[in-house]
């Protein structure tokens, strides 16, 4: 199959204007249709995004998650009553925009709507509440909630990959089409309200994944981020998925992508770098990628609490009086606190098992510290949960048997929903919090602990501590949770390791008191400074920074489906035009025409790099028009490119990148140092040599003028290190001798150094046959 590349030559050569350039094209700045850049027009008339400033003054942030901040009851009479739900991230962070920043949501409520119902309920909603709902028929959304998002990302997020039927089940390619659906009507929602020149939008979490390409593809240049709430797994686990590749790309389509923890970033990146061959830099502290042209910047920042919302619930009466209730409840005793999901990732097994420990080896603990377990209801559902559930169950039930007598309970297991002020009550009476997550992405749980337990005046009352005194707590946390790396004083366990965390927990409660007060004041400084708000500032300073440029840019959308991507050029961009081509083609006398080799005739891809009969036949063609003047460009040997192109005999060829340079057939070759010297292959080549053995993947390609180490087929991150560490090894032997030594993409180069004066004799040889 002849390249496009070798039809448009032939359609020069018989002075015709190409087939695709008759009819002149107008096509937005965003195409809807896949397509190459040297198709699109410059023209933007009909662009689906307008250059033009909006009429809206205030600054919007569009906040799109996979459920709306709300809460929803049917009253008695059958009409519906919505609230705000306080304990949403999604509105907490509304603080940390500014009262300037003008906030609309949009998601699923968490109860189903009557279709008859809908479209009363989102109007009240939107004039209400600034929220547009998304209404998603249950069938759609078990299969996009239950069943793709619970059943294929959380689990492999959370480092469970479906090694049987059992664990988690196959992948299901129906329950992706539900994921991509639901994406798309999200896309939709979005659609209906932005002002794509002036809105922000933020995208939250593993749920809409892919939204950012679909947003892309409407509007070239929204401003988009996204935040992942959910561990990212290691390259090693993430590629097992299926929808990989499609899964990056997407996110590589929003501007800024958040990731709580640097080690979830790095895998981030390294999958980028693995998968997708796209490597990142960091500048001035900020770390981005180059993704056609576009910078996609990644932000590192852990989400925080709503401190506020804490300490408003701690002085309601009824958390007071729940606070001394608990206190009488648990006199003369210790209460540690774990406060967890139902979750196969929570750990509470691992956490009971230590408690269990604890206890076998601390006598004297028996009768005076007491575990309180808050069972969270689980957000999935399925065989894993009810596993789980039994599992705990037993545990307590053996625990409190064999350790348990009247008047003391060592495990106190709450799995019905608590209210919030119950919960702090908890958090309060605890001297200790027990995160002990196998696997979390953040896990806030630590944070509301430390505000908690600093207090308030009316709660030192009924605890009867001095409000002068400072406040005391203690905190056992799981090193693979998002929170660990900012609780530097807490005590980190491996969660596997059940002694471990026994002896963790019992280091706990022998803290001096000093101590205690010590890393709590270090904990609340932190928990205080770096509360929601602060997040949701900071991450929308990074995204006015990633965007400050979009429309500085020239941008063109080219591909399908959610191969779909942005490519983004200088202003200063200007592509050639197909008539002015053929216009200046037809009215030269003469025409230098290089083609390079391996870029530009060889199918990328392909398995055979030797040019085919069809290919050699268009350069003769282009060869016996005297006008023309063609010439091979490759970094191949002269031996390989004259058997190739032998039945060329007026076609010129440079060879080895133009070290030798032969004008047509019956030529001889030319040089551009005229006494070569390679005695320095002698000293480089066993140093390449040392490097490709211990390289695997790695492979030295010995031309008569240079040396070339190459490793596109070793382990990308590993072959790179190598590559720099041979570069620095060559140069170091090699200072004294007359070559120099080159790093390119997948390879390390030594050739000999070219004056500049060789390079313009160089240059003069084809100036000499052109004009012959």
């Amino acid at each position: 199959m002849v390249s496009r590349s070798y039809s448009n030559l032939l359609d020069l050569t018989s002075c015709g204007s190409p087939t695709f350039g008759r009819e002149k094209k107008r096509l937005p700045r965003v195409a809807t249709v896949a397509g190459v850049l040297s198709e699109l027009d410059d023209e933007t008339s009909n662009s689906v995004c307008s250059d033009t400033p909006s009429s809206v003054s205030q600054e919007r942030m569009i906040i799109v998650g996979n459920q709306l901040p709300l809460k929803a009851h049917r009253k008695d009479n059958g009409t519906w009553e919505f609230t705000w739900d306080e304990d949403s991230l999604l509105l907490q962070l509304k603080d940390g925009l500014g009262d300037d920043v003008e906030t609309i949501y949009i998601g699923c409520l968490k109860e189903e709507i009557e279709p008859s119902e809908q479209d009363d309920v989102a109007q009240y909603l939107l004039d209400t509440f600034k929220c547009v709902p998304t209404f998603l028929p249950p069938e759609l959304f078990s299969k996009f909630y239950h069943g793709f998002c619970k059943q294929h990302l959380w689990p492999l997020f959370h480092y469970m990959l479906p090694l049987s039927p059992d664990l988690g089940g196959r992948f299901d390619r129906s329950l992706w089409q539900a994921y991509l659906s639901v994406n798309k009507i999200f896309a939709d929602k979005v659609m209906e309200v932005i002002s794509p020149d002036d809105d922000f939008v933020w995208v939250h979490d593993y749920h809409l994944m892919v939204l950012p390409t679909f947003l892309r593809k409407r509007f070239n240049r929204v401003r988009l981020g996204f935040f992942l709430h959910s561990p990212f797994p290691s390259s090693e686990i993430y590629r097992t998925l299926p929808v990989r590749d499609e899964l990056l790309r997407a996110l590589l389509n929003s501007d800024l992508i958040g990731f709580h923890t640097f080690d979830y970033a790095r895998h981030f990146l390294s999958c980028c770098s693995r998968m997708l061959g796209i490597s990142y830099q960091s500048k001035r502290g900020y770390i981005g990628l180059e993704y056609y042209g576009r910078t996609v910047s990644i932000k590192i920042l852990p989400v925080g609490i709503h401190i506020g919302q804490l300490q408003s619930v701690m002085s309601h009466p009824e958390t007071e009086s729940k606070v001394a209730e608990l206190k009488k409840q648990f006199r003369d005793q210790t209460v540690l606190l774990g406060v967890d999901d139902m979750d196969i990732f929570k750990g509470i097994s691992l956490k009971l098992l230590a408690m269990e420990q604890l206890l076998l080896q601390h006598p004297d603990k028996r009768g005076r510290v007491v575990l309180v377990q808050i069972a969270n209801p689980a957000r999935g559902r399925g065989k894993d949960v009810q596993e789980v559930q039994s599992e705990t169950y037993a545990t307590v039930k053996r625990i409190n048997n064999t350790f348990g007598r009247p008047g003391y309970t060592p495990v106190v297991l709450i799995d019905t929903p608590l209210q919030s002020y119950e919960r702090i009550a908890y958090y309060v009476i605890a001297e200790c919090c027990l995160v002990t997550a196998v696997r979390d992405g953040m896990n806030l749980i630590p944070y509301e602990y430390i505000i908690c337990r600093q207090g308030s005046e009316k709660i030192d009352e009924i605890l009867g501590t001095d409000p002068l005194t400072q406040k005391r707590s203690m905190l056992v946390v799981s090193e693979f949770i998002g929170c660990s790396p900012s609780l530097s004083g807490a005590i980190r366990v491996n969660p596997w390791n059940i002694d471990s965390v026994a002896e963790a927990m019992d280091s706990a409660l022998m803290v001096p008191e000093a101590e205690k007060q010590m890393r709590h004041e270090k904990h609340y400084r932190y928990v205080s400074t770096h509360d929601v708000a602060y997040w949701a500032r900071s991450f929308l300073q990074d995204l006015e920074r990633a965007c400050r440029d979009h429309l500085r840019r020239r941008c063109w959308g080219i591909g399908f489906g959610l191969g779909f991507r942005v490519i983004a050029l200088d202003p200063n961009f200007r592509k050639l035009s197909v008539e002015h081509i053929v216009s200046a083609y037809k009215r030269t006398k003469h025409r230098a025409i290089l083609l390079d080799y391996d870029g530009t005739m060889v199918q990328p891809g392909s398995m055979s790099t030797t040019p085919n009969a069809e290919a050699v036949s268009i350069l003769n063609i282009l060869c016996r028009d005297t006008k023309n003047h063609v010439f091979i460009v490759s970094g191949r040997e002269r031996k390989t490119l004259t058997e190739w192109f032998s039945s060329c005999e007026r076609m010129g060829i440079a060879a080895e990148h133009g070290y030798f340079v032969r004008t047509n057939q019956n030529a001889e070759w030319e040089t551009c140092v005229p006494v070569p010297d390679f005695e320095w292959k002698q000293i480089a080549e066993p140093v390449m040599q040392l490097y490709m053995e211990t390289t695997d993947g790695s492979n030295i390609d010995a031309k008569e003028s240079a040396l070339v180490w190459n490793y596109e087929y070793a382990d990308r991150d590993f072959g790179s290190c190598q590559a720099k560490e041979l570069f620095d090894h060559l140069e170091s032997v090699l200072a004294n001798e007359p070559v120099s030594v080159k790093s390119s993409p997948n390879i390390v180069e030594v050739k000999p150094q070219v004056s500049k004066r060789k390079t313009f004799h160089f240059l003069s040889i084809f100036r000499l046959v052109i004009f012959a």
